[in-house]
C-alpha cells in the first residue's frame, strides 16, 4: 500500500497519529490507469473466493498483484507490452475494484497470500517474476518469505517491509494497531459523498498523471468497504523486516521521489535504506519525477526497469 505522502512524517508518536488518521482518506483510493475495462481475454483455470487472474501472452511467467483497492488495470499497459515475450498473469484481488468480497470483516493478506502461492503450484508456474505495487509488494516480500522455492524474483513497487515505518523509526505493530483499528473504522463509517471527496483529494498526492488520479476514484467507489477495512488494518500492523535476513529470492525496491509536490530524494532515500537494510542483495532504486504509481506517472522508466529485472538470471 505504501502510497501516502512521505513529507517529512512520523519524527513523534503525535505525527504519527496525525498521519494515521490521513489514512482515512487516502486509504481507500484505488489505481488504475483507465476507467474503462479491457476487452475480453483468457481467465485462468482456478477458482477462489480471494482473487481472479487474467492471462496475457505466452513465455515465462511474469505475476502483476496490485496494490490496496486496485483494479488490475493499473497494470494493462505494461501486461500488453510484455505479452509478446512472457505469460503475464494479471491478478485482481477479492473487495477491490468491484471484485465480489464474502469474508466479512475476516483476514485479508494471508489468505489471499495463500491462494496466490496456490495459484502458482497448481497452474504449473516455474520460479515466476512476481511484481507487487503498493500491498502488492508486501504480498510479493510475504511470499517469498514465506516460499522461497517457489517465487523466482521480486520487484517491490513503493512499497515498504512495515508500511508503519512511514511514521518513524520507532513505530512498532503494536504502537500501530489503535490507529489501524481507527482507520479501519473510518473506511466503515464514512458516507458516500464524503468517501468519494476524500478519494479525489487524496489521489493528488499519489500520482502526477490528471486521468490516473481520476480512475482512482471510481475503483476506490467500487470497492466493498468491509475489504478495505480489513486489508488497512492487517497492512498497517504486518511488519515483514524481522524476516528479511533469511531471504534468499533476489528482490528490487524501486520507490518514488518527486521534487514538485511529492516525496523528496534524501527522504526517500534514507526510509528505503534504512527498511530494507537486512535484506541480502537488496536492489534498492530511486524513480524521480514520480509519486506512488510509478508505472502511471514515469512508464518508460518503469518499462525499462521491468525488462532489466527480466533480462537478470537467477
Amino acid at each position: 500500500m505504501m502510497f501516502m505522502s512521505r513529507h517529512g512524517g512520523g519524527r513523534r508518536l503525535r505525527a504519527f497519529a496525525i498521519a494515521s488518521a490521513v489514512v482515512l482518506g487516502f486509504g481507500a483510493v484505488a489505481f488504475a490507469v483507465r476507467a474503462e475495462p479491457a476487452p475480453a481475454v483468457a481467465q485462468a483455470s482456478f477458482v477462489s473466493d480471494r482473487l481472479s487472474v487474467e492471462v496475457v501472452g505466452s513465455g515465462p511467467d511474469v505475476v502483476l498483484i496490485p496494490g490496496f483497492a486496485s483494479s488490475r488495470e493499473v497494470w494493462r499497459v505494461e501486461a500488453d507490452r510484455l505479452r509478446a515475450t512472457h505469460r503475464v498473469h494479471l491478478v485482481q484481488l477479492a473487495g477491490f475494484a468491484g471484485e465480489p468480497w464474502t469474508h466479512g470483516d475476516g483476514p485479508f493478506v494471508q489468505p489471499m497470500a495463500d491462494e496466490l502461492a496456490r495459484y502458482v503450484r497448481e497452474q504449473g508456474l516455474v520460479r515466476p517474476t512476481v511484481v507487487g505495487h503498493s500491498m502488492g509488494g508486501l504480498t510479493a516480500v510475504l511470499l517469498a518469505q514465506q516460499h522461497p522455492g517457489l517465487i523466482g524474483r521480486v520487484m517491490s513497487v513503493d512499497s515498504l517491509p512495515f508500511f508503519s515505518a512511514l511514521f518513524g523509526p520507532q513505530v512498532t505493530a503494536e504502537m500501530a494497531r489503535p490507529f489501524a483499528d481507527q482507520a479501519a473504522a473510518g473506511m466503515l463509517s464514512a458516507d458516500e459523498a464524503g468517501f468519494r471527496a476524500s478519494q479525489g483529494q487524496g489521489a493528488i498526492g499519489l500520482a502526477r498523471d490528471p486521468a490516473t488520479r481520476t480512475a482512482m476514484v471510481e475503483w476506490s467507489m467500487a470497492s466493498d468497504r468491509r475489504a478495505l477495512a480489513s486489508a488497512i488494518r492487517e497492512v498497517m500492523t504486518t511488519d515483514l523486516r524481522p524476516g528479511l535476513a533469511a531471504m534468499t529470492t533476489p528482490v528490487w525496491a524501486i520507490y518514488a521521489a518527486d521534487a514538485d509536490g511529492g516525496a523528496p530524494a534524501a527522504m526517500a532515500d534514507g526510509l528505503w535504506a534504512r527498511e530494507y537494510a537486512s535484506l541480502p542483495g537488496v536492489r534498492l532504486i530511486r524513480v524521480d519525477g514520480s509519486r506512488h504509481f510509478i508505472m502511471a506517472d514515469q512508464p518508460s522508466r518503469f518499462a525499462e526497469l521491468i525488462d532489466q529485472l527480466l533480462a537478470e538470471p537467477f
